[in-house]
């Protein structure tokens, strides 16, 4: 169906998102470690990418920004999922290029599903 990478530290919240993603029937690869996820990227040319922002060695901004300077990841879609909520840290998501950015405290992991479907026009 499609193919996401999911980049989070949290290994229950690894274990849930991954768990929920292959029920809806995607593929998903799941990286713990923001300095691995553009190499990453690179190899599995993903239809989406599920980014958390607090990562260990490399935060989810930098990965942002470095996606959206490579040609070949223009067009690939990025849902932020976040527990920052702050109105200018959305703003910033979005600025940078993220279709969507989500506060995990707001969506159960089967809502997150539903989103990653409408983006990718799974529904």
């Amino acid at each position: 169906m499609g193919k996401i990478i999911l980049v989070e530290d949290d290994p229950f919240l690894i274990d849930i998102y991954t768990l929920k993603i292959k029920e809806a029937g995607f593929e998903v690869i799941a990286i713990e470690d923001g300095d691995k996820a553009l190499n990453v990227l690179e190899k599995e040319k993903p239809d989406l990418l599920l980014l958390d922002i607090v990562l260990p060695n490399y935060d989810g901004w930098e990965i942002l920004k470095k996606v959206r300077e490579k040609k070949q990841f223009q067009n690939l879609p990025v849902i932020i999922l976040s527990n920052l909520g702050q109105k200018q840290e959305v703003e910033k998501g979005l600025d940078l290029g993220a279709v969507k950015y989500l506060i995990k405290a707001h969506y159960t992991p089967t809502e997150v599903v539903e989103e990653i479907k409408k983006i990718l026009n799974k529904v």
